[in-house]
């Protein structure tokens, strides 16, 4: 992927998920709230975190383990597929945590050894969302915490999708302008 492909698709993920919450506001609260423990959501976003996460297991070399990569691709599917029948609460947000940290991976490798300045707009906001993700993923209470607050008034949620749908538009004028 290259740099100007990473910052596109970013910008337009931020304004779609800005949109979202700008267009909805506090009629989507029921929904996003439900998300935490949603059952559907930790099939679908675990399950696919686990499924990239074993993908990677199947491709070490020999410097990173490979020796060992059929032990440890047992070994981490049996605790996936454990994850769903032990420790069920809030799965959901552990994949979604999950899933933003396999994606920084390809959009941070984009950046790498690039010379191009503005490319720290797109950095800097995944090394932000690396270490959200890093919080909800240990502490996923942690976001619905988060989703109380950002409900608590009615003019939260719009800001919210107004900052992000903002920060989405300057990612592609960045990319479009820059690369």
């Amino acid at each position: 992927m290259t740099l100007f492909l990473a910052t596109l698709l970013s910008g337009f993920a931020l304004i779609l998920f800005g949109a979202h919450f700008l267009w909805h506001g506090m009629r989507s609260a029921v929904a996003v709230k439900a998300f935490p423990r949603s059952r559907l959501a930790a099939y679908i976003l675990f399950g696919t975190a686990a499924a990239w996460f074993l993908y990677h297991i199947t491709q070490l070399g020999p410097a990173d383990f490979g020796q060992y990569k059929k032990i440890l691709f047992v070994i981490f599917a049996l605790v996936a597929v454990g994850a769903f029948y032990f420790v069920p609460d809030f799965l959901a947000v552990r994949g979604f945590a999950g899933l933003l940290l396999l994606t920084a991976h390809p959009i941070l490798f984009s950046a790498y050894m690039q010379d191009v300045p503005t490319r720290l707009f797109l950095v800097g906001f995944v090394y932000l969302v690396i270490i959200f993700a890093i919080i909800i993923g240990a502490s996923p209470y942690h976001l619905r915490n988060w989703i109380d607050w950002l409900y608590a008034k009615a003019s939260r949620p719009r800001t919210f999708g107004a900052l992000n749908l903002l920060y989405g538009l300057l990612l592609i004028g960045v990319a479009l302008l820059t690369y």
